[in-house]
């Protein structure tokens, strides 16, 4: 019996809820707790409990993180999207970024003008070795043209009271000159620098303003100078050829024994110094118009001499002048 009453016990307690979730009455005795009616109610009861509970932690948080938040110090932006800039915020940005771009324009300009430099200095020297091998070469030819001057008076002189039956060998030898030769007397300048100088622009590297006048008259000087060579070759095409195809003694030049290798002008002089001598026979001497041949030399004469004294010499000025400015400028020897 008592066994039984002590698992009806135990099952009452088991269904029994906690103390501390009755409210206490004050009308009860300290040791009697009145139990709900029902579960619903019993539910409601536990839900405020706890929430009660947790209120007061809940609160104590907030007002601690308000009280943080108060106790803050805010710190101010200078580039906040609300910050309100000053006047001289915005003038301080400006010079910066003034400065930054002059000092970029300032050593850009720099490298250009280096680099400017150092191509002006090659140009240099490549247009100062184009001059100089020309300077040589223009002395030859001016060489070659006085003596082909001075075979054109021989001939003038010849024709006009001399026999074309029995020609001496100073005839010979001042026929050949006038009318067989032709391009040791003819310069032609090179030109391959200045023109590049002129298409591509670079005459601009040269800041020496005697050096951009000089090269630009030597460039009209040589367009002038061919001009006047090619006068001086259809002259010869349309007068001296035909005279000289239909007098000329061909026996003769195969006795001077011409080579492939060398010049007339040479085989020439090489010919007047030595103590050879071949006959040379005019042909038709009888039909040559004395008067019509020495005036045909004398005005190709006319024309070799003016382009002479106009053309090429006012080339070789100018590479003489051309050649001292380039090596007081870029101190070459």
């Amino acid at each position: 019996m008592k066994d039984k009453k002590k698992k009806k016990h135990k099952k009452k307690n088991k269904n029994r809820l906690p103390a501390f979730l009755y409210p206490y009455n004050n009308k009860q005795s300290s040791g009697d707790i009145e139990q709900p009616a029902d579960s619903s109610q019993q539910s409601n009861i536990t839900e405020k409990q706890a929430t009660d509970n947790l209120q007061p932690e809940t609160t104590l948080q907030t007002s601690s993180f308000k009280s943080e938040t108060e106790n803050m110090e805010v710190h101010k932006h200078p580039h906040h999207i609300l910050h309100k800039k000053k006047w001289h915020e915005y003038l301080l940005e400006f010079l910066l970024l003034f400065l930054a771009v002059f000092l970029g324009f300032i050593a850009e300009n720099l490298r250009e003008h280096r680099v400017e430099e150092e191509r002006a200095r090659e140009l240099a020297h490549s247009f100062y070795d184009e001059l100089r091998a020309d300077s040589a070469s223009f002395r030859q030819v001016m060489e070659n043209r006085d003596r082909k001057n001075a075979s054109f008076v021989f001939l003038k002189k010849y024709f006009r009271d001399s026999s074309l039956e029995h020609c001496s060998k100073s005839f010979a030898i001042n026929f050949a000159y006038s009318f067989a030769t032709f391009s040791p007397s003819v310069f032609q300048p090179k030109d391959a620098i200045l023109e590049q100088l002129k298409n591509s622009g670079s005459l601009r590297y040269f800041k020496n303003e005697e050096l951009q006048k000089l090269i630009g008259e030597l460039a009209v000087n040589i367009s002038d100078l061919r001009s006047r060579n090619q006068l001086e070759l259809d002259f010869t095409q349309q007068h001296l050829l035909p005279f000289f195809i239909e007098h000329n003694d061909q026996e003769w030049f195969d006795n001077l024994g011409l080579d492939s290798n060398v010049f007339m002008a040479n085989r020439l002089y090489r010919y007047e110094m030595s103590n050879e001598d071949f006959p040379f026979n005019f042909k038709k001497p009888a039909s040559v118009d004395r008067t019509a041949a020495v005036n045909m030399i004398g005005l190709y004469q006319i024309i070799f001499r003016g382009s002479l004294l106009r053309q090429y010499k006012e080339y070789d000025r100018l590479n003489q002048q051309l050649l001292d400015a380039l090596r007081r400028e870029y101190e070459m020897k």
